[in-house]
């Protein structure tokens, strides 16, 4: 009984792979494969948007003029930046 206790006293708390670092290990590949779902969903996301963007040049003129302030010769841009007061 006792070398069963000292072998399940070892195994759960003194051993390399005891159980805080495999609940450790195992929250931070539970961090990770939300991580990677996060991004798989961003990727497809912006493949769509490059799809849409490669097929209309009206869309992509769109986003170069919103995203990148692209203006024709004869045009003047304005640029107006919403403020937020934190009192």
């Amino acid at each position: 009984m006792i070398a069963g206790a000292a072998f399940i006293v070892w195994l759960g708390f003194l051993d390399r792979n005891n159980l805080l670092s495999q609940y450790q290990l195992q929250s931070e590949v539970n961090r990770l494969e939300s991580q990677k779902a996060f991004f798989t969903t961003e990727i497809e996301k912006t493949r769509e948007e490059q799809r849409e963007l490669l097929s209309s040049p009206e869309k992509l003129e769109k986003f170069a003029r919103e995203q990148y302030l692209m203006k024709k010769d004869n045009e003047d841009l304005f640029i107006i930046k919403e403020t937020t007061d934190k009192k």
